[in-house]
């Protein structure tokens, strides 16, 4: 029985491909030029690149507002008030996982999410990472549409 537990958890987390709402690809290339946030805003680029997990989606959020539901291979933009603390979650497999970030005004922002191995299904976590490295990251994704959630 725990033989066939693990597989059906593996093939989850391995197998298939989650989607979701995508804009157009001339949204996509814009938000990839990585231009300064608005005047007293910091951008933020919310992201998932891991191969783990490809059949989960998994919510984010900024402050609590729903920014989307990720999947293989998209990333989310969002500006926020600069200068300021904000909590960027996400959902796992018993209990968000949750970053607070202070975000210095005009800067742009990069945080990873990925998927890991839990006792159920895959759970997520966060990550800060640095701008070059996180640029180099969304070149290669596309943009999600935003605003939707599983847990609204």
């Amino acid at each position: 029985m725990k033989k066939i537990a693990f597989i059906a958890l593996a093939s989850a987390l391995f197998t298939g491909c989650a989607s979701v709402q995508m804009e157009s690809q001339g949204a996509s290339d814009k938000a990839k030029q990585f231009s300064a946030p608005s005047p007293g805003n910091s951008g933020l680029y919310l992201y998932r690149d891991s191969a783990v997990g490809r059949a989960l989606k998994k919510d984010l959020r900024v402050d609590g507002k729903c920014i989307g539901e990720s999947a293989p291979d998209v990333f989310f933009y969002t500006e926020v008030a600069g200068n300021k603390e904000h909590v960027i979650s996400t959902e796992s497999e018993f209990s968000p996982n949750t970053l607070i970030l202070l975000f210095e005004a005009g800067k742009n922002y990069f945080v990873r999410q990925y998927i890991r191995l839990g006792v159920f299904v895959g759970g997520a976590d966060l990550e800060v990472i640095p701008e070059a490295q996180g640029k180099e990251a969304v070149a290669k994704l596309e943009l999600a549409t935003q605003g939707t959630c599983n847990s609204q």
